[in-house]
């Protein structure tokens, strides 16, 4: 395992405090996105209109910088996860994804992050739990 894929020290249930701390980011990830998202919806309609989202979301330089930040910033992100989660064998990777859309970015990337410590730390025990070959 490379020095950048090692798990950190286990906290509360065996899992380190940065899956937690990535978790508490997923929850307000979650949250604080679909604040802003029913705000939308009570002033706009009773659906959400996707498209009057977008243009509101470009409607000055402001709001288009931070679109287009986002925008390409995901799509990495999202290709990083697939090629991680694919490198550590991870489980999950869809509802991941599907959260991303569904939820928020900010819900699912760090959901990913979480689900990746604990796989570190899974492959980790592993390691050190197998009989060594060479002996």
């Amino acid at each position: 395992m490379s020095d950048d894929a090692q798990p950190t020290s286990s906290g509360p249930g065996g899992i380190s405090w940065i899956a937690w701390l990535y978790l508490l980011l997923a929850v307000a990830g979650g949250v604080l996105p679909w604040l802003a998202n029913l705000d939308f919806i009570r002033s706009e309609g009773a659906a959400f209109d996707l498209g009057l989202f977008i243009r509101q979301a470009n409607v000055n330089p402001a709001a288009q910088s931070l679109s287009r930040d986002l925008a390409i910033g995901a799509t990495a992100v999202t290709i990083w996860m697939v090629r991680e989660s694919r490198r550590l064998g991870m489980r999950g990777l869809v509802w991941v994804l599907l959260s991303c859309v569904t939820i928020a970015f900010a819900f699912g990337a760090p959901l990913f992050l979480h689900l990746r410590e604990r796989r570190l730390l899974e492959l980790a025990r592993l390691s050190t739990e197998a009989p060594d070959p060479a002996a």
